[in-house]
């Protein structure tokens, strides 16, 4: 059984001054069969504790249906760490940000009027009790005070960066500790006045997050905690990418200077990411400051660790740096796994979006248009379409508001783009302002808008999708709407026919089926150069969402997702592709 304990600026584990060098794994970001080679690496850096968020999302993904299986299952996680004899620090905030969707919080919240996020809001807290009605019976048993690997636990998430509600704070400590958790209880924020004023509580333990200039950092903490231990709990020694920006990377040796600097001044660290992971399926979050900015699949983070799990120099500069502090396991580090090139898979089969809308989708039908989250639905696509009356003069169509990008087709014709960041764009054929003009029979007119990611930080988070007020032509909001909600969550209904002549120039959102053959399955890397936008489905497991404005070129196939002999890729591209074919290689790209 672990004892821990505070004794002034020390924290004590089995009785010893320990400086915990703890490094971030996000369970829901890896593959299950690479925990414990993940945690291994881990170890044998010589990190002595892992840390991990708990994402809400993906454990209660609608109210009152709960997941803690494959993937979800947070307690096998905390139980490797354990049998690794790692300590374990868990960050079960209701909002996580962590870049993952809606900052963790489910989508269903946003489809109930009102509902007010992070604060003393009774229906959010009701909310919020449930979900821990449920989550926290499963970490009990594994706190050290019970025998297990959990020494410390998240009250908030950086909250002095968004409010300042302390009987809020306060409301989701008690909760916690009146559910068993009687593990050391901490808050993380930023070394500022203000965000560490708006999210610090009495008797929990600050901690502030950084990147660089510990000293400063640490100042500005002891000006509010002089007497208990200083901790980075979350040293950012990567960073994230957003679609259309370069791929972010931070040398090692500034890394490993940084980590120096803290571990000299006695104080406890984690590593914000120890291992990246990936944002599968359609989880990525995104920001908005100016502007906003979707996450790519990728969550490499350049962190010590690849998104494969690959041993990188960084992870080898900072084992040194550590080898100064602390003891370095040997012999345990787990052999690299393999990597291969399958080769190029063409694809062999189409099929139009809009000839399998039965097949993946019941309309909805309403007087005007409906957010994603009102029809029930968390991740992405919805078709709205409606008759416009004609005739009507070269007019201009807007939506009031999009989110986040809408494909336009008028009388089954592709039209154009609508664009979050360009939601008053009109909709030009060829040059100039030209617009829709409408026949005297009247057209329909249908918009696929595209959810590319909650916001996860920040001012912005009431971020529901779809469609938020309304479409106009010109000043008139049009009505008589049918929506078909295409979450992608079952493809299996999908009829394909034989590619046709010039397929890749397609006129609609079309899926395309192609197979290859595995005799051993290794870890691969899936090329999507030459397609524009879409989402890419293996053995009908979500890989994510490619861009052709990068940075990401390559979307991560781990091995446990392949099968020997004949395996499934489904690419659902929304504008079309020079070459119907992919090629699977044994490497990353990410720009």
């Amino acid at each position: 059984m672990t004892s821990f304990s505070i004794e002034g600026r020390d924290f004590i584990i089995n009785g010893k001054k320990t400086q915990i060098i703890s490094g971030a794994i996000h369970y829901f970001r890896v593959v299950p069969e690479y925990w414990r080679d993940r945690l291994l690496k881990l170890k044998a850096c010589g990190f002595n504790t892992v840390e991990t968020y708990i994402a809400w999302n993906i454990h209660e993904p609608k109210r009152g249906q709960f997941n803690f299986t494959g993937i979800a299952d947070i307690v096998r996680f905390i139980e490797i760490a354990g049998e690794l004899d790692l300590h374990v620090i868990i960050r079960p905030s209701p909002y996580i940000c962590a870049e993952w969707d809606f900052g963790g919080l489910p989508s269903w919240l946003l489809a109930e009027d009102g509902m007010k996020l992070r604060c003393y809001y009774q229906p959010y807290l009701d909310r919020v009790d449930a979900y821990y009605d449920v989550l926290m019976p499963l970490l009990v048993p594994h706190l050290h005070t019970n025998g297990g690997p959990i020494i410390a636990m998240q009250v908030e998430n950086e909250y002095g960066s968004y409010g300042n509600d302390k009987a809020y704070l306060a409301y989701i400590r008690e909760g916690m500790i009146k559910r068993g958790i009687n593990v050391l209880l901490f808050t993380s924020d930023g070394p500022e006045d203000h965000m560490l004023q708006g999210g610090m509580l009495p008797c929990t333990l600050p901690t502030a997050n950084f990147g660089s200039k510990p000293e400063e950092a640490f100042a500005k903490l002891s000006e509010y905690e002089p007497d208990r231990p200083l901790m980075c709990m979350e040293y950012w020694n990567g960073w994230f990418d957003h679609w259309g920006e370069e791929h972010h990377v931070r040398g090692f040796d500034d890394v490993a200077d940084v980590l120096d600097r803290i571990l000299k001044s006695g104080a406890s660290v984690n590593f914000y990411m120890f291992q990246g992971g990936t944002n599968f399926g359609f989880y990525n979050g995104a920001n908005y400051f100016t502007s906003y900015e979707p996450t790519v699949t990728s969550y490499d983070y350049n962190a010590l660790l690849s998104e494969s799990g690959d041993i990188t120099d960084k992870y080898l500069a900072i084992r040194s740096v550590i080898s100064k502090y602390a003891d370095i396991p040997e012999g345990i580090m787990p052999p690299s796994i393999p990597k291969k090139s399958y080769g190029t898979v063409p694809m062999t089969g189409q099929a139009r979006l809009f000839g399998q809308l039965e097949a993946l989708s019941k309309p909805v039908k309403r007087a005007y248009t409906e957010t994603m989250e009102k029809l029930g639905q968390d991740y992405g696509f919805v078709l709205y379409t409606t008759h416009v009356s004609g005739p009507r003069p070269l007019s201009k169509v807007t939506v009031q508001e999009v989110r986040d990008r809408a494909l336009v087709y008028f009388n089954g014709h592709y039209e154009g783009v609508i664009e979050r960041n360009k939601h008053e764009l009109t909709l030009a054929i060829g040059e100039g302002d030209i617009a829709l003009e409408t026949p005297l029979e009247g057209a329909s007119l249908s918009l696929l808008v595209e959810n590319m990611g909650r916001i996860n930080y920040g001012w912005k988070m009431q971020d529901p999708k779809g469609i938020t007020e309304g479409v106009r032509i010109e000043r008139q909001f049009l009505y008589d709407w049918t929506m078909h909600p295409l979450p992608l969550d079952d493809l299996s209904g999908i009829v394909y026919s034989p590619l046709e002549t010039g397929a890749g120039l397609q006129e609609e959102p079309t899926f395309y089926s192609g197979s290859f053959h595995v005799d051993q399955p290794e870890d691969t890397f899936l090329n999507m150069t030459g397609w524009t936008k879409g989402v890419v489905f293996v053995n009908g497991f979500n890989l994510g969402r490619y861009w052709e404005i990068g940075p990401q070129v390559t979307l991560y196939v781990p091995a446990p997702l392949l099968r020997t002999g004949d395996n499934e890729i489904i690419i659902f591209e929304l504008h079309g592709a020079k070459n119907l074919q992919v090629t699977l290689q044994d490497h990353p790209d990410l720009g």
